[in-house]
């Protein structure tokens, strides 16, 4: 007898500087109605679900830049996704801007988190790979200051039993590093939840605009198939503040196959019926992590992080 789980990438179009978190839940209800009549049980949103891509501005005003995060999860204009969502009883994966209160300090992060269909929280995740600059950069068509508004997460790559699986998280620039996977795969993960938000264009360097979508893609379906799991990479698509942002949000199954993907670049949802169990035979067979892979061989992976070339 097979697991399935029915899935919803519920992909988002743009996202204005000035639009009220208000209307981006009503936005995000919508889907889940969608999902609901779909019967999925678990939809995933994008990274920073709930405002505009923030780090494409630089700003001095720390109490501007706060602004776009989240104190409290639930808080007050996302109380009403977890109450529908356990109304009908489907879970989801939500990316946000976290400020974490510490003793003695604040601290923020680009989070995701999962919540069971009873609207609880049953695992968090906070970006590891956090790619652009620190800096302004007045060259740039845009800022990517990710390095300057959030933390490098401190969680690992956690994975969490739930939906009747093994279930794990990652965000955006997390997709391009395969221990991104590896490490959720070490610990039995069947199912990978990824929300995006990527430009079109390369603000750092130049790059043809179609490697764009194709390293996307490509990184997501390695990772699916080096591993044996699903993943569900979900995008904020379309012409954000003047930003395009690719879309391209997809169901990929364990055999790295794109097997459902949007059509448009705005609010979208797309489906597919999961066989938990379907990866089991590649984690079995060509990546049987305990019989073929050699760790005497890998030490460099963590005991280096740039490139040295030999002398």
């Amino acid at each position: 007898m097979t697991r399935t789980l029915t899935v919803g990438a519920a992909q988002l179009g743009p996202i204005a500087r000035d639009e009220p978190r208000g209307r981006v839940v009503e936005r995000m209800l919508a889907l889940l109605e969608v999902a609901d009549n779909k019967r999925c049980k678990l939809v995933v949103y994008p990274e920073l679900a709930l405002t505009t891509f923030f780090p494409r501005w630089f700003t001095e005003d720390q109490g501007e830049i706060d602004s776009f995060f989240e104190s409290e999860m639930p808080g007050p204009e996302t109380q009403r996704l977890f109450d529908e969502a356990a109304r009908r009883g489907i879970g989801f994966c939500l990316g946000y801007a976290e400020l974490a209160e510490e003793p003695g300090r604040l601290r923020r992060f680009n989070t995701s988190i999962l919540v069971d269909s009873g609207g609880n929280i049953i695992g968090k995740y906070r970006k590891v790979h956090l790619p652009g600059h620190g800096e302004y950069e007045p060259q740039r068509p845009f800022q990517h200051l990710e390095k300057r508004y959030f933390e490098v997460g401190d969680l690992g790559f956690p994975v969490f039993r739930g939906f009747g699986g093994i279930m794990g998280m990652c965000i955006c620039n997390d997709r391009r590093w395969p221990e991104t996977y590896r490490v959720m795969g070490l610990q039995g993960v069947e199912m990978v939840m990824l929300g995006y938000n990527t430009p079109q264009i390369n603000a750092a360097v130049y790059e043809p605009g179609h490697l764009r979508m194709f390293h996307n893609h490509l990184s997501m379906q390695a990772g699916a198939y080096q591993n044996g799991v699903w993943v569900i990479g979900v995008a904020k698509a379309g012409v954000e503040e003047g930003v395009e942002h690719i879309g391209g949000s997809c169901i990929i199954s364990p055999t790295g196959e794109i097997v459902a993907q949007c059509r448009t670049t705005g609010d979208e949802l797309i489906t597919y019926d999961c066989d938990l169990d379907f990866g089991r035979y590649i984690r079995d067979t060509t990546f049987n992590f305990a019989k073929h892979r050699r760790i005497e061989h890998y030490g460099l992976i963590t005991e280096r992080t740039g490139e040295i070339p030999p002398p």
